[in-house]
C-alpha cells in the first residue's frame, strides 16, 4: 500500500502536510519513497531533501498509463514506505468534462486510498458538505480519511468534529494555522530548496508538527509498502564499450529535471557530469553532448552574463557541433540576451538569435507537440506530449519552428522551438519515460562527436 496525499483544491496546504508526514517518517529512521502527480519539478526538491531519495513524477501524459504503473511499483518496493503528493484539486485534469492527469485518475490507475487535505479557515458546519461531495463525487476512489487543516481553535475544532461525525470518515490529522512555517516563493511557485539556507529548521519542525499532529495507528498501515511483482523495463538499456559523457548544467540557475530522465540517459549508456554555468568557466572538456534543464536563469542572468568563458565555451561547442538538448530556461541561456522583470539586458550565449523577455502572463499546460522538422531528439512528424511552464517568451519569431503545439483541446495552435543539426531547444518540457527512442536518438548523435576543448 501507499497513500495519496490530495487537497480539494490548490492552496489547502498538501505540499505542507506532505512535508510534515515525510519529516516525521524520516525521524524515525525509516526509507521513504515519494512520489509527485504531474510535470512538477519544484516540489519533488523538497521531497527529496527531506527523504534524500529522488522523488519521482507520476504523469500519464507526458508517459502512459503503464510507465506511471510501473515506475510506481519499481520505487516504492525500494522503500519501507511510500508517499504520493496529488496536484491540484483532487478531480483537477485537463478538462472540465474529464479528470485525466488529476490525482484522482493516478489513485484509481494504482489503486491506492486517499487522504484528503480540507481547508477548515473561514468554515465550519459546511465542511461536512465538502466532504461529503468529495467522497461521493467517484465512487470508485477510496478516502481513508481526511486532514483538517487550519483549524483555529479547540472550539473551531470542536464544531468540525460535531459535523463531520455522521459521515464516519475518519479523521487523521488536525493541524491548527502555521503561520511561523512559511516556505517563500515567487513567479513560478516555491524557491528551490537550494537556495533556502533556513529549510532545514523549517523541516525540523514540520517533523515535530507530523509526530504530533497524525493518527499514526491508523496511518502507518497505509504508508507502509508491500512487495510488487514488477515487470523489468530494459528497453533503453544499452552494452557500450565507450560512453557517451553528458554535460549537465545543474546549480541555483538550472535544476530542473525529472529523475527518470537521468536514470533514463544513464541506462541508455551515458556517462552524466554535473556543472555550473554560474560558477565554472567551462562545461567538463570531454563532454560530448550538452544538457541545459529548466529553471531560474532570470534570477541569476547577471552572474550567468557575467561568466563570460562560460558563455563562450558553450556558443563555440555549438558551433563547432557538439549535440545541445536545452529545455525552457536552457532556451533563454541560449538566447543572445535575457531581460529580466526589472528590463535590465544580460547577454547569454548567442547560439539563437533571439532575446528572451520576462513578462507578466503565464504560460501554462500539455502540449501535443508535432515536430516540423529533424532534431537531436525526432524526426519530422513525430509527436510527443510535453508541457511548458514559463513567464518568459522570445521576442523573434522562428522562420521554421521546430513544433507545432496543440493544447488538449485543440484552442491553441502555433509554432515554437529552435533546432537546427545539433542543437534542439524549446520551452517544451519532455519527460523520456516510455519514449527511450528520444534518448537513443540524441546519444546516438553524441557518440559521434569528439570533444571540443574549452
Amino acid at each position: 500500500m501507499a497513500l495519496i496525499i490530495a487537497g480539494e483544491r490548490s492552496g489547502v496546504g498538501k505540499t505542507t502536510i506532505t512535508l510534515a508526514l515525510l519529516a516525521a517518517l524520516k525521524a524515525r529512521q525509516a526509507s521513504v519513497q515519494s512520489f509527485k502527480v504531474g510535470p512538477d519539478y519544484i516540489d519533488p526538491m523538497f521531497h527529496r531533501f527531506v527523504t534524500g531519495r529522488d522523488c519521482r513524477n507520476l504523469d500519464p501524459v507526458l508517459t502512459s498509463e503503464d510507465y506511471v504503473q510501473l515506475c510506481f511499483q519499481k520505487h516504492s518496493q525500494t522503500a519501507d514506505y511510500a508517499l504520493i503528493e496529488g496536484v491540484m484539486g483532487l478531480f483537477d485534469g485537463l478538462t472540465g468534462k474529464i479528470d485525466t492527469a488529476s490525482t484522482a485518475h493516478i489513485a484509481r490507475l494504482l489503486n491506492l486510498p486517499i487522504l484528503l487535505v480540507l481547508n477548515c479557515s473561514s468554515t465550519a458546519r459546511s465542511i461536512a458538505a465538502i466532504a461529503y461531495g468529495y467522497r461521493n463525487f467517484d465512487p470508485r476512489l477510496n478516502i481513508a480519511g481526511i486532514i483538517l487543516n487550519r483549524v483555529g481553535s479547540d472550539r473551531h475544532l470542536e464544531l468540525l468534529t460535531d459535523a463531520l461525525e455522521p459521515l464516519s470518515i475518519p479523521i487523521l490529522g488536525v493541524l491548527r494555522r502555521q503561520d511561523e512555517i512559511q516556505i517563500p516563493d515567487r513567479h513560478l511557485g516555491l524557491i528551490p530548496t537550494a537556495e533556502l539556507p533556513q529549510l532545514q529548521a523549517i523541516i525540523d519542525r514540520l517533523a515535530v508538527l507530523g509526530q504530533q499532529c497524525f493518527d499514526w495507528e491508523r496511518l502507518e498501515p497505509l504508508l507502509a509498502t508491500t512487495d510488487f511483482l514488477t515487470q523489468t523495463d530494459s528497453s533503453t538499456t544499452q552494452s557500450r564499450s565507450v560512453k557517451p559523457v553528458i554535460a549537465i548544467a545543474c546549480d541555483r540557475a538550472f535544476n530542473f529535471y525529472y529523475a527518470d530522465n537521468l536514470d533514463i540517459l544513464r541506462d541508455a549508456g551515458a556517462e552524466l557530469i554535473e556543472w555550473s554555468p554560474l560558477q565554472d568557466s567551462c562545461f567538463p572538456t570531454e563532454a560530448q553532448g550538452l544538457y541545459f534543464g529548466g529553471g531560474f536563469p532570470e534570477v541569476f542572468a547577471a552572474e550567468l552574463s557575467s561568466n563570460l568563458s562560460a558563455r563562450q565555451a558553450v556558443q563555440q561547442a555549438i558551433s563547432q557541433g557538439i549535440p545541445c538538448y536545452a529545455e525552457c530556461g536552457g532556451l533563454m541561456y541560449l538566447c543572445q540576451q535575457v531581460i529580466d522583470f526589472e528590463k535590465q539586458h544580460y547577454p547569454m550565449v548567442g547560439a539563437i538569435a533571439a532575446t528572451a523577455q520576462m513578462g507578466s502572463r503565464l504560460t501554462l499546460g500539455y502540449r501535443e507537440a508535432t515536430a516540423q522538422k529533424n532534431s537531436l531528439l525526432l524526426k519530422q512528424g513525430q509527436v510527443v506530449w510535453g508541457h511548458e511552464f514559463h513567464r518568459s517568451s522570445l521576442l523573434e519569431s522562428v522562420v521554421q519552428p521546430l513544433f507545432q503545439l496543440k493544447n488538449f483541446d485543440g484552442s491553441l495552435n502555433y509554432g515554437e522551438g529552435w533546432s537546427h543539426a545539433n542543437l534542439h531547444a524549446s520551452y517544451l518540457h519532455l519527460h523520456f519515460g516510455a519514449k527511450p527512442w528520444l534518448v537513443q536518438n540524441f546519444l546516438k548523435a553524441c557518440q559521434t562527436i569528439v570533444s571540443p576543448s574549452c
